[in-house]
């Protein structure tokens, strides 16, 4: 197998990707993903999600590697890549399929840990955090969209895995549970978490992503510093993005973005 890696990033060399033969949704990306809070954003159809599927072995690569911590995907599977990758899917329907909250947290970490008692803590600590304590009894669907989103997000906690990527977090979400997916997104980085999204909400992104890559017709036209990144008209304007708010306010206020965000973070 080609290509190098190294066991403290994701790395990506040379991928393509096409699910009809020469049609390919991504040409020749190659990124090494570390563990700053990366956003990976652009239009529909652009390859993000794709790519990120790709990263969670759902999808194997037409071309070249992508080796997490040193495993190459193409040597491994989605079920034994759940100890170290976690996608929280953007429709929860994809993802619940058990009768009672407590057994749908459970499922994926009884099958990592085999330890029914070690799953449970978990579980009960992951759905904690996510502010679903108290729910364990109900059905999913007697949650509301957001809260099962959020149930969603604690399943995959509840693994443990090094990588959690968040497929369009903040969608259905009100903005105490945006809130809340924001202090779980601090959290898991402080603890050494990979954190990774895919979205299109620029002011999420701005607000919880230290860098954010820019995807254009399957491939990367941008990466570096989010304020950087979203802040370049051009590459906004060849990606289909909005300029997040914060900054468009900062450009009709004549005052640094920096500023105004230390301004917001106090009345908050």
């Amino acid at each position: 197998m080609s290509g190098t890696y190294n066991d403290d990033v994701i790395s990506v060399q040379n991928l393509w990707f096409a699910y009809k033969d020469e049609e390919f949704v991504l040409r020749d990306v190659t990124i090494t993903i570390d563990n700053r809070p990366t956003a990976i954003v652009g239009q529909n159809g652009a390859g993000k999600t794709t790519f990120v599927k790709l990263l969670k072995a759902l999808l194997t690569p037409t071309k070249g590697d992508i080796w997490i911590f040193g495993q190459n995907t193409k040597d491994t599977t989605a079920a034994k890549l759940a100890k170290t990758v976690g996608l929280v899917f953007q429709n929860p329907a994809d993802q619940i399929f058990k009768s009672k909250v407590i057994e749908e947290v459970m499922f994926g970490p009884m099958n990592v840990f085999k330890d029914k008692h070690v799953a449970y803590e978990n579980s009960v600590r992951a759905l904690e955090l996510v502010g679903l304590k108290g729910k364990e009894e109900e059905h999913p669907y007697d949650l509301t969209l957001s809260e099962r989103k959020l149930l969603c997000l604690a399943s995959i906690l509840a693994m443990e895995p090094k990588v959690i990527i968040f497929d369009e977090p903040t969608i259905a979400q009100d903005r105490y549970s945006t809130q809340v997916i924001a202090g779980i997104i601090k959290s898991l980085v402080s603890s050494g978490k990979f954190v990774i999204t895919i979205t299109h909400d620029m002011d999420f992104v701005l607000e919880n992503f230290s860098r954010t890559v820019v995807f254009s017709d399957g491939m990367i036209i941008a990466d570096g510093e989010t304020e950087h990144v979203l802040s370049d008209d051009e590459i906004l304007t060849k990606a289909h993005l909005e300029v997040p708010w914060l900054i468009r306010l900062s450009r009709e206020l004549n005052v640094p973005y920096k500023k105004i965000r230390e301004i917001k973070t106090v009345n908050y």
